[in-house]
């Protein structure tokens, strides 16, 4: 198979070609998970013959996937333990200037992102974002752009901050023998963050002025409507479905409330109904209120519709449509979700604006804002949920103790013993999970529910893709192709392949990115005759500054929705952005890392 050959490339690398390509596509436009993609594409490698058993499944091995899940443990104890939300209470402040608040905002996460999970950072920041710019008087979507970014551009300070920096700096490791230094990205990490800061400053027109989406919620009134059942009404003794009362023209009946107060919610279509009874509908209110007219109900003597007032076992919580959800396309009262999660849909908004029209029947699309009453305790942290919704208005935050300083400090401790070369990376991670763990700063359960499996997976397989790559030959093909279009310049050369991994890192996983592009920089870089190193910085920083598309990270995602952004927000200040921060980044990793030729 090997011998036969087609523009360059044997079969092993046309099959590696084409599983790439189609593993993208898939991934760009269809629900799947990603870790079954990876997992599939993995399994394509191995039966077709391109990969070994032992190389198809050396990424569940690889030194940088394992530390990744390491990490989760620590990052457990540091949020279980309050850490984040005490650096948020005590460095946002009261800035006076729209500039003094990007860099009180950017400054923190950035170096939060350096050690923690970005996704995690920004989940968190998202509604204290949201708070603090009311009080600003700033639009949120002013601010959570650069919130966004400011967990990529942090995330690049250390090799810990970002999986593509494990990812590259773990095969950088596994070719020469010599580890990267914990802190190899720093400077050229923390000089990019400085000009990024910079540019959102200079380019703050450019971020969009929008309404956010919460303001089409804020009165409960504006979007329920309460009807009382008069005791003299000809429906009574009826059930809600024969009396025509549950779905109604315009909206839907999301509670019934009895004369004692008792909550019913959802609303049995079988329950009967009695006099003094208080129907909430939720929707268009102007055809709602004609049920007045044809069911002989009447106005309730004032809006009851708060849980504090009617049932503290039910509240009202603000979700947002997720990216690759199932949920987009599809209508909430099509399906069974509300039953299956004990929630009721009360309204709709898109863009900042209430949709006009019963929410249950609402198409929905990336991004929307979704107003549920549901139970105060909501396990959304696991399962299916949190697959679907983002929510941030979770009221579980942990109480700032004695455990808070705990779990700072086995942080801080694992980061300077690797930095310094005492302790290698993976035998700190351990040690600082093991630490949290022993100090009570998070439990066996937490730990285990903190470790994100499908990210592992990706990450495996991501290894596994650059091992296929580099094995087939097309990494060289690649390499000389490239030479071929930019000369032997290398300061060209190392511009031209940060500039694809800069676009490429736009639709797909940044640690995909990384894993596809390491064996072709590495290459390019030997047949130059230089040291990789250097190319290997630059090419870290490369892939994990994606800032033209809401899909290009996770990050851009869960502000997405709460910033009420369009895909259009994100191109007009993002590809300044990726332009900006590459040739900010070719600067400083030249100087910091000068280029050595190969001995």
């Amino acid at each position: 198979m090997e011998s036969i050959v087609f523009l360059g490339f044997n079969l092993y690398a046309w099959i590696t070609i084409l599983t790439v390509l189609g593993m993208f596509t898939v991934l760009l436009f269809t629900k799947i998970r990603a870790d079954l993609v990876f997992l599939a594409a993995i399994g394509i490698l191995f039966v077709t013959g391109v990969l070994d058993a032992k190389e198809a499944f050396s990424g569940f091995s690889s030194t940088s996937v394992v530390i990744i899940g390491v990490l989760f443990v620590v990052v457990a104890g540091l949020t279980y333990t309050g850490v984040l939300q005490w650096i948020v209470k005590n460095l946002l402040g009261q800035p006076k200037s729209y500039s003094k608040a990007v860099v009180r905002l950017m400054l923190p996460v950035a170096g939060l992102s350096s050690f923690l999970s970005n996704t995690t950072v920004v989940a968190l920041f998202v509604g204290i974002v949201k708070m603090w710019a009311k009080k600003l008087g700033v639009s949120p979507s002013k601010l959570l752009i650069p919130l966004s970014y400011a967990s990529g551009m942090g995330g690049v300070c250390t090799l810990i901050g970002t999986p593509p920096n494990l990812i590259i700096s773990g095969l950088y490791a596994e070719k020469t023998g010599t580890a990267m230094n914990v802190l190899a990205t720093m400077l050229p990490g923390l000089f990019c963050l400085a000009i990024g800061v910079l540019s959102i400053i200079a380019m703050r027109k450019l971020l969009p002025d929008r309404k956010a989406p919460e303001t089409a919620f804020e009165s409960t009134s504006d979007y329920t409507v309460e009807l009382l059942v008069p005791t003299d009404n000809r429906h009574l003794g009826e059930t809600v479905a024969e009396a025509g009362l549950n779905n109604v023209r315009g909206g839907s009946l999301i509670e019934l409330v009895r004369f004692d107060k008792e909550v019913l919610s959802p609303v049995p279509a079988d329950e009967f109904l009695l006099g003094g009874d208080r129907l909430v509908y939720a929707g268009q209110i102007d055809e709602i209120l004609e049920l007045k007219r044809t069911h002989g109900l009447v106005n309730a003597d004032h809006h009851v519709f708060s849980m504090s007032e009617v049932d503290k076992n039910r509240q009202l919580r603000t979700a947002y449509v997720t990216f690759g959800s199932s949920l987009i396309g599809t209508a909430i009262g099509n399906s069974d979700f509300e039953k299956v999660n004990n929630m009721t849909l009360v309204a709709v908004a898109r863009r900042g604006k209430r949709i006009e029209q019963s929410p249950r029947e609402v198409q929905l699309q990336a991004g929307d804002t979704l107003l549920f009453e549901c139970p105060p305790r909501l396990q959304i942290s696991t399962g299916d949920l949190s697959a679907q919704l983002q929510f941030f208005d979770s009221n579980e935050l942990p109480n700032i103790s004695r455990k808070t300083l705990v779990s700072s400090l086995i942080m801080i401790a694992m980061v300077v013993l690797s930095a310094l070369n005492i302790i290698p990376l993976l035998q700190c991670a351990f040690i600082a999970a093991a630490a949290m763990l022993i100090t009570r700063c998070c439990n066996i359960d937490q730990a285990m529910k903190a470790i994100n499996w499908e990210i592992l997976m990706v990450f495996a397989g991501s290894v596994v893709l650059g091992l296929a790559i580099q094995k087939t030959g097309i990494a060289e093909r690649l390499a000389f192709g490239i030479l071929d279009v930019c000369g032997t310049n290398p300061l060209v050369v190392m511009t031209a392949i940060c500039l694809v991994g800069t676009f490429i890192t736009e639709f797909i996983s940044n640690t995909a990115a990384g894993a596809m592009f390491f064996p072709i920089m590495y290459e390019a870089a030997e047949k130059l005759g230089y040291e990789p190193y250097t190319f290997l910085i630059a090419l870290m920083v490369s892939v994990s500054s994606s800032f033209a598309t809401p899909i290009g990270s996770p990050t851009h995602m869960l502000v997405y929705g709460p910033g009420g952004y369009r895909f259009s927000d994100f191109i007009k200040i993002g590809l300044w952005m990726n332009f900006i921060i590459l040739f900010a980044n070719i600067f400083i990793t030249n100087i910091v890392y000068p280029l050595t030729p190969l001995q």
